[in-house]
């Protein structure tokens, strides 16, 4: 699993004019099954994501097509998490990623 830091930089001014490109990214990632949680960075920082079901090869490229990313209004981190223990209601995050 991987979560994903989407920080805003300096173009952050340009978010509003690319939202709707970036909101489609968003439900794209859904509805590849790749996408479990989307949400705000407080206060104000940016967004994460919590992503499953994909190799980090295929995630980095996921990510480089975010309008936000491609455009500089925020610079990405990945961090890998191989989960050891969870709760039960998300055992499916056990399972080895998708090659």
């Amino acid at each position: 699993m991987f979560i994903v830091l989407l920080k805003f930089s300096a173009n952050k001014a340009q978010a509003s004019a690319l939202m709707d490109g970036h909101n489609e990214w968003i439900k794209n990632g859904f509805d590849a099954g790749v996408f479990l949680v989307v949400g705000g960075l407080q206060p104000s920082l940016g967004g994460g994501i919590v992503a499953h079901n994909t190799s980090l090869e295929e995630l980095q490229s996921r990510v480089s097509k975010d309008p936000f990313v491609s455009e500089n209004v925020v610079s990405a981190e990945i961090i890998e998490i191989s989960p050891a223990r969870v709760d039960e209601r998300l055992e499916f995050m056990l399972k080895e990623p998708v090659a």
